[in-house]
C-alpha cells in the first residue's frame, strides 16, 4: 500500500515532494505461488520511485530557495508540465548503484517492492524477471508468471519475486527507457 499526506489542496505537492512511501501487508500464511505452494525469499528490496518537479532559473540552471515552502508556486508551476525534472529510485540519482546496489547470491530467493505514488512505472529487471509478481501489491490475488516487465499504476505499491540464476550485474530500470 503507498501512503501519503493529505492536506487540503496540497496533496499532489506533498507527493512529489518525497512525502510518501510504501506498507508491505503478507498475508498470514505467507506468499504462496499460482498452485497455492509456499513462496519462502532470503531478502526483501524496497524501491520507491519518486519523480521531482524543480524549478529552474532563465539560464536553465535549478533554482535554490531558503526553504521547500518558499518554492511551492513555482514548483507548482513546473508540475503543470507534467514533465519531471528528475526521476529517481529511494530519493537520489544513484542511491541503488555503487556501494549502494541491492545485492543478491546465485540462487538467493529475492523480493523487490516497488512503489509509485504519482505516476505509472514499468519495473524491469535487466538480466532476469519477475518469476512472480503482483503488480499491485495485492499479494491475496495470483501472481503473474515470469513477467519482463510489469506495469504499477501510480498511486500503487508492487512486488516481485525473483530467483538468481547467475552471477553478474542485474539493473533494475523503469523500462519506460526515455525515464530510465
Amino acid at each position: 500500500f503507498v501512503y501519503h499526506c493529505a492536506p487540503p489542496g496540497m496533496v499532489p505537492w506533498h507527493v512529489t515532494s518525497g512525502m510518501n512511501g510504501a506498507i508491505m501487508v503478507l498475508p498470514r500464511d505467507g506468499l504462496k505461488d499460482h498452485k497455492g505452494n509456499d513462496l519462502v525469499y532470503d531478502r526483501v528490496y524496497y524501491v520507491g520511485e519518486q519523480d521531482f518537479y524543480v524549478p529552474r532559473d532563465a539560464d536553465g540552471n535549478y533554482r535554490k530557495y531558503e526553504s521547500h515552502g518558499e518554492a511551492y508556486a513555482d514548483v507548482l508551476e513546473v508540475m503543470k508540465t507534467l514533465i519531471p525534472s528528475h526521476i529517481v529510485f529511494n530519493g537520489a540519482v544513484g542511491a541503488l548503484t555503487g556501494d549502494n546496489a541491492l545485492k543478491a547470491r546465485v540462487g538467493e530467493k529475492v523480493l523487490i517492492l516497488h512503489s509509485q505514488a504519482n505516476r505509472d512505472t514499468r519495473p524491469h529487471l535487466i538480466g532476469g524477471h519477475g518469476d512472480y509478481v503482483w503488480a499491485t501489491g495485492k499479494f491475496v490475488n495470483l501472481p503473474d508468471l515470469d513477467q519482463e516487465t510489469w506495469f504499477i499504476p501510480g498511486g500503487a505499491a508492487g512486488a516481485a519475486f525473483y530467483t538468481f540464476q547467475q552471477p553478474g550485474i542485474y539493473a533494475y530500470v523503469n523500462h519506460n527507457l526515455i525515464e530510465a
